[in-house]
């Protein structure tokens, strides 16, 4: 699946302390229900790595979204 961001979109993932925080500005958070909804159509054990190399700001932790 093509991950696809909005223009200015930002989004960050961090896991602190046993809490999970996902912070995004607008265009990050649109960006990201349009990538779930297109994972909701996929099969069964299809998933999304998301990380500071190809999608998350600087310093963000490894995030991994599978279709149940």
């Amino acid at each position: 699946m093509e991950i696809e961001w909005l223009h200015d979109a930002e989004i960050r993932f961090q896991i602190r302390g046993g809490e999970a925080t996902l912070s995004a500005n607008r265009a990050g958070l649109l960006s990201l229900a349009a990538q779930l909804t297109r994972l909701a159509e996929e099969a069964p054990g299809c998933h999304v790595h998301y990380d500071a190399c190809n999608s998350l700001g600087d310093g963000s932790d490894e995030l991994i979204v599978e279709r149940a």
